[in-house]
């Protein structure tokens, strides 16, 4: 346990992920009272109005996160997440304010949808990368680790408390309450001390910074391949507020609190994943590319599921390897950048990952609407094992990536990528190396033997003397 917890002994670090509970959780709040309001009190069980409440959220990524990678390698990160924060919190408590007075539409739900996206792009860059300015970079990865097991505490309280409160005093109030609950993110942010920061060198303003990050990553095929397969999931895959709200309603039946639930337990699946990924030291593609087949596997079985809790308990499968994708895409690629660039670099992911969502959310509404809500969970598995499998043939051709199989050691199958045919190839030499320093020394020896042996004096053969009979 020890291992997985520790960049909390680094106070602006526990400052932050104890705070980002707070905030997390009413956010989470904030996600299914908007989805519960839309679905069922602004419409008649209408999934395609929630898909393009969900798709304007996620819009504004496609189209602002770019810039605001630059600001985030420009300024203090800290400072923007002041202004941003802020405006989120007061985004919140507005909605709420509509629906507590019965001034809310279906069409103030989708402006405030696209605000609180704008919004959330200036300040996803900023707090992504922030996390690497709290701790030593060798903690790095155990930070992204825990940052992601915060966010999902929130996800396992979150939905459940907002059910709750959905059903105790309504979707208004928890709109208010999420919108208080960012002073914990400012407040915490204030405690933080200065001189205790690891801060990357700022960079200069200057021209072209987002076409040099894209290069950047166009020439890093890792990289790509990452954004891809999750960019790919995310967009057909990951639109858990709108299939668990139509599977709730309109597959089984229930009410609030049994929506809210199933956000809670798939939560402890994330909260595992979450966990586990801040014992790992290090992150590799091919993680990315298992935990993405994994997935697709995990929302075909939720798909299938006959009744709420078989489907509820097959949540927890779908959350685990939900984060154990996302947090092994976020870890490859923070550690592989230079710091310089990160935060661009880092916001081109967030396009790839979350901007998809404007395209993919709609589509997954329409299906669910239209056709049947376990297809709209089936087409985002379906895809997940397209792009996993198809990842896998990239890479064996253009990578010559291999499978070796010894059924005498464990794991018994073990997989040969770049670093391994790299650190192959660094043996092979240094073995080649040895052996030549080897024949080397051999052959100084043997020809200083030679040269002792022509230098001895010659001893003429002995004969007998006169006097000698």
């Amino acid at each position: 346990m020890k291992r997985t917890f520790l960049s909390l002994k680094f106070y602006n670090y526990r400052l932050w992920f104890f705070t980002a509970i707070v905030a997390n959780t009413g956010t989470w709040m904030q996600r299914v009272a908007q989805d519960w309001l839309v679905l069922t009190e602004l419409t008649d069980n209408d999934g395609f109005a929630v898909g393009i409440t969900t798709g304007l959220q996620f819009l504004p990524l496609l189209l602002v996160t770019p810039y605001a990678g630059v600001l985030a390698d420009r300024y203090d990160k800290r400072k923007i997440m002041y202004v941003t924060q802020s405006l989120m919190g007061l985004l919140a408590v507005g909605l709420g304010a509509l629906v507590l007075t019965d001034h809310a539409t279906v069409e103030l739900v989708y402006v405030f949808a696209l605000l609180l996206g704008t919004v959330s792009a200036f300040d996803t860059p900023p707090r992504q990368v922030f996390v690497s300015e709290l701790v030593p970079p060798k903690y790095l990865t155990n930070a992204i680790g825990l940052n992601s097991a915060s966010f999902n505490s929130a996800r396992l309280l979150g939905p459940a408390v907002a059910g709750l409160l959905i059903a105790a005093v309504g979707t208004g109030w928890v709109f208010v309450i999420n919108g208080i609950s960012f002073g914990a993110t400012l407040f915490g942010l204030m405690l933080m001390k200065s001189k205790d920061f690891y801060m990357s060198t700022p960079q200069p303003r200057e021209k072209g910074q987002i076409r040099q990050a894209i290069s950047f990553v166009r020439h890093r095929s890792d990289i790509v391949v990452i954004m891809v397969v999750t960019g790919i999931v995310s967009c057909l895959g990951l639109n858990f507020q709108l299939t668990s709200a139509t599977m709730a309603s309109e597959v089984f039946n229930k009410e609030a609190g049994e929506y809210g639930l199933l956000g809670s337990i798939m939560a402890i699946g994330s909260l595992t994943g979450a966990l586990m990924a801040a014992r790992r030291s290090e992150s590799r593609v091919r993680l990315v590319v298992i935990a993405a087949f994994g997935f697709g596997v995990a929302a075909g079985v939720n798909a299938m599921m006959p009744t709420y809790w078989a489907y509820a308990i097959s949540c927890i499968l779908v959350g685990y390897s939900t984060l154990t994708l996302l947090t092994s895409a976020n870890m490859a690629i923070q550690t592989s950048v230079d710091p310089a660039i990160r935060g661009r670099v880092m916001a081109l992911y967030q396009v790839v990952l979350m901007g998809s969502t404007p395209i993919g959310a709609p589509i997954v509404g329409w299906i669910s609407e239209h056709i049947d809500p376990r297809w709209g969970i089936g087409v985002g598995a379906l895809a997940a094992l397209v792009v996993s499998v198809g990842a896998l043939f990239w890479a064996r051709k253009h990578w010559d990536v291999k499978f070796e199989y010894n059924l005498r050691q464990t794991p018994h199958v073990t997989i040969i990528g770049p670093a391994e045919h790299a650190a192959r190839r660094e043996a092979a030499e240094a073995e080649k190396q040895q052996r030549r320093k080897k024949e080397r020394t051999l052959d100084a020896t043997t020809q200083e033997l030679a040269a002792l042996g022509s230098s001895a004096v010659a001893v003429p053969p002995r004969t007998a003397s006169p006097e000698e009979p």
